[in-house]
């Protein structure tokens, strides 16, 4: 039962619309109203698109603690649970159990089912395949026509590339799940269109999974068919769990990739540090700022609360959703000072770009080892690479769950 004072804020007409609105001036920042907030309100109330209320958390250190804390919740079945689209909400009742709305135990086993093959030695291993890609990917590029768009030259095939043949996965078969994992992250997907393209996906990695119990390789798609033998999962749990690490691993990166040229393009003094600062260990901080600096994952990480939580000088009661906006705490200047400079010798690992505690992004060691190599190798293969339009003509995903451009004209 909430208490009056409760009420009466959640009542109130002052309670802000989120999702919330970037300046068009400054695209690649968070919203401004999220961004006041960290500081002096890091909990607030939102008004969301069912109308009702959940919390928004913008500040740093209240996100951690939230997001490393048992009394709170990824499942999606509960009552008040703040989806992020009318989609999401009416297909809940068909969306099966995830690591994404799965609680501890269940979500534990199939967590450790999932990183076992993202390991840093794993890869590190795989350093030199995506680096040869890359390669390849610029001297195609390179050979082509320009304007070329960087989204289609470099952005997308390489995760595209790296994650098939990391899940066994045919590359051939790009445009189909390229497609589908883009209708599933789009806000503005239908119900009936969110349900298909899942399905579909769904469909086409059960046929994979079989495939590979007769024929299997080194990969991850043959481990989880051994495993679906030896009955430690289910066919269908082999598909779900191959469906998120199919659709995380292409559809972030690639916008990370597209997203983080844009930001170097636009600060000419840090990307003359991507192309020419040698010191050991400096693309990896540079990688972690530019985590910090952009953190496309910008709708919310969703959650609800089980108990009541004092935090912030607020007490979130159980039963109440939680909306934890991640652009917003990567901004937090009580952590990061000038937060809207991009600066690439910061020291940025407290960055929450690929959330924090049990629920943290598996594929993140993959995620960095492209973003390091692709980001070092562009600008010093191509240090004549220049945008080929303004960034105001620019389309970005505002409605994707992703941040990113849809296409990057780009010259030499």
């Amino acid at each position: 039962m909430q208490d009056s004072a409760s009420q009466a804020t959640v009542d109130s007409a002052e309670i802000p619309d989120y999702p919330m609105s970037r300046a068009a001036q400054c695209p690649l920042a968070p919203p401004p109203a999220a961004r006041s907030m960290a500081a002096d309100r890091p909990l607030v109330r939102v008004r969301i698109w069912d109308g009702s209320t959940p919390w928004l958390v913008t500040g740093h250190p209240e996100q951690r603690a939230l997001l490393s804390d048992p009394r709170v919740s990824v499942d999606e079945r509960r009552s008040g649970f703040p989806f992020w689209s009318q989609a999401m909400a009416a297909t809940v009742d068909q969306r099966p159990g995830m690591v994404f709305n799965l609680d501890a135990p269940e979500h534990n086993r199939l967590r450790r089912i999932m990183t076992r093959p993202f390991t840093v030695k794993r890869i590190q291993a795989l350093r030199p395949s995506i680096q040869h890609m890359t390669d390849e990917l610029i001297d195609a590029m390179l050979a082509g026509a320009t304007p070329a768009d960087l989204v289609t030259a470099l952005a997308l095939p390489l995760p595209s590339m790296m994650i098939s043949e990391l899940l066994g996965v045919p590359y051939a078969d790009h445009q189909f799940f390229q497609h589908h994992s883009s209708v599933g992250v789009d806000r503005s997907s239908t119900a009936e269109q969110n349900a298909a393209a899942t399905g579909a996906l769904l469909d086409y990695l059960d046929r994979l999974v079989a495939a590979k119990t007769s024929d299997p390789g080194d990969d991850v798609l043959s481990d989880f068919a051994e495993r679906v033998h030896s009955g430690e999962i289910t066919t269908r749990e082999a598909a779900l769990l191959a469906v998120q690490l199919l659709v995380a691993g292409h559809e972030t990166s690639a916008n990370m990739i597209s997203l983080g040229a844009l930001a170097l393009l636009q600060n000419p003094q840090q990307r003359a540090l991507v192309e020419h600062d040698d010191e050991p260990g400096m693309i990896a901080n540079a990688t972690e700022e530019m985590l910090r600096y952009l953190t496309i994952p910008h709708v919310g990480q969703r959650r609800i609360a089980t108990e009541d939580i004092e935090i912030g000088g607020q007490t979130i009661h159980a039963g109440e959703g939680i909306i934890l906006d991640l652009p917003a705490a990567n901004w937090d200047p009580r952590v990061f000072s000038e937060p809207e400079q991009l600066d690439l010798h910061r020291t940025a690992s407290k960055q929450l770009a690929f959330g924090y505690g049990r629920h943290q992004c598996v594929g993140q060691h993959l995620a960095r080892a492209e973003l390091q190599i692709v980001y070092r190798t562009l600008f010093r293969r191509v240090p004549t690479l220049r945008l080929a339009t303004t960034v105001d003509r620019l389309e970005f995903k505002h409605d994707h769950l992703a941040y990113g451009v849809h296409t990057l004209p780009i010259t030499w």
